[in-house]
């Protein structure tokens, strides 16, 4: 009996695996496998890594049979991507110091330039997600889509290596944002601000909240900056931090033609 029992439990495990793949392969054809190869760049080895990589955990939430989302690739991605960057920076900028080169990681590697590169290489019709969630994608569509090309690297280094997917991470994110030079523009408006007080021997900024609106979950902050007592700058936004983005640009904008 027991035998028995170990037998049948095995037949129904061996049967289960067998559906989740077919439901897989239901949503992940042949063909989209192709497209995929086409848009890493290289021929795909190993499935299971992608499948995974495209997996979004809300996904699991109405699948129970599947139990392992794409958020340890990503991770694992996360890794691989920013050595690529720092290896690109270090190479391509060899005069510039540890800050410019920390900085201008850092806007290559956000979630605004991720997602954005995701939606380029339409990444979206390859995830695996709840229906709720494609249904509304636009709410949270770039998280989800940031973190999903970060999973993809993870994969594509799992599955190719490390030189496939600096080629993959610079074909699809260095490349296009070298051409604009958007990435070497310095936002940090409070930085600037900082920075320009200090040269006209000012004191700090100083950030304050004049007003908040809305309903708790879309809050608008507005604040002001002034320097030795005087406003220089107001600024919205939906959190302080960007609010205070904001106030700070006014305030350079003011101070624009006050010499240094």
């Amino acid at each position: 009996m027991g035998k028995f029992l170990t037998w049948l439990i095995e037949r129904i495990k061996q049967r289960e695996e067998r559906n989740k793949s077919k439901y897989i392969s239901r949503l992940l054809t042949p063909q989209k496998f192709a497209e995929l190869e086409k848009l890493i760049g290289c021929s795909i080895k190993n499935r299971s890594y992608y499948i995974q990589a495209l997996m979004h955990r809300s996904f699991l939430e109405q699948h129970s049979d599947y139990d392992v989302s794409n958020e340890r690739l990503e991770f694992l991605g996360d890794s691989v991507l920013g050595l690529a960057v720092a290896e690109f920076l270090f190479e391509n900028f060899p005069e510039k110091d540890e800050g410019f080169l920390t900085k201008v990681r850092a806007k290559l590697v956000n979630r605004l330039a991720l997602a954005e590169a995701a939606e380029q290489i339409n990444l979206a019709a390859f995830l695996l997600v709840s229906k709720n969630l494609s249904n509304n994608f636009e709410n949270g569509s770039r998280t989800v889509l940031a973190d999903a090309l970060e999973a993809l690297i993870g994969a594509v280094y799992l599955d190719n290596g490390l030189d496939a997917a600096k080629e993959f991470i610079e074909r699809i994110l260095i490349e296009p944002n070298s051409k604009t030079g958007v990435y070497l523009i310095d936002e940090n408006f409070k930085s600037q601000l900082l920075e320009r007080a200090q040269a006209s021997h000012m004191e700090n900024p100083i950030y304050t909240v004049v007003k908040e609106e809305g309903p708790q979950h879309n809050r608008i902050f507005t604040i002001k900056v002034t320097i030795d007592g005087l406003e220089y700058g107001r600024g919205k936004g939906k959190n302080k931090k960007s609010a205070e983005q904001s106030a700070a640009k006014d305030a350079l904008q003011l101070l624009e033609d006050k010499p240094a």
